[in-house]
């Protein structure tokens, strides 16, 4: 790259910037053959490790529909897998702590999107478009003094 004091007119400043390259993300997993990463919602926060199998998903040493039993915290959990097509092809290992089962479901499956793309990094692209890969920051807002809740208001009499 020239030196700004070099550049005198606009053409020169078009030859001297040079598109930055697309980073280039790599494989990474460890000597076992699995990939780890951490998935993050609310107050949960889940460690997992996606590894080749036959597709059994544990969480906390249970099936993953012993953990979550309603039906739609085991479609969060699913998302992942079944938006790039790989049902049944990854053994996931998840261990979870903090906040509620909704927060935890949320929590695993950041952190199985965030593996699946350490693990196949073609994966990225398809769980980027999904909203997979960005963490939810939204937290519960915290209890304010002479309030009730965080912005309730305690009841008003007038007597």
């Amino acid at each position: 790259m020239a030196d700004l004091s070099d550049l005198k007119t606009l053409g020169d400043v078009a030859t001297a910037s040079e598109a930055p390259a697309a980073p280039v993300h790599e494989r990474k997993v460890d000597d076992l053959g699995r990939a780890y990463a951490t998935g993050k919602r609310k107050d949960a926060v889940a460690r997992v490790w996606v590894k080749a199998g036959s597709g059994k998903i544990t969480v906390n040493g249970k099936d993953f529909t012993d953990y979550f039993g309603r039906p739609v915290l085991q479609m969060i959990l699913q998302q992942p897998i079944v938006v790039t097509e790989r049902t049944g092809q990854f053994d996931i290992v998840a261990t979870v702590t903090g906040g509620g089962l909704s927060g935890q479901a949320g929590a695993v499956r950041h952190g199985i999107s965030k593996a699946l793309t350490y693990f196949e990094p073609e994966l990225r692209a398809v769980l980027k478009k999904g909203g997979f890969l960005t963490r939810d920051s939204r937290v519960v807002e915290r209890k304010k003094y002479g309030r009730a809740k965080a912005r309730r208001s305690f009841q008003f009499s007038k007597r």
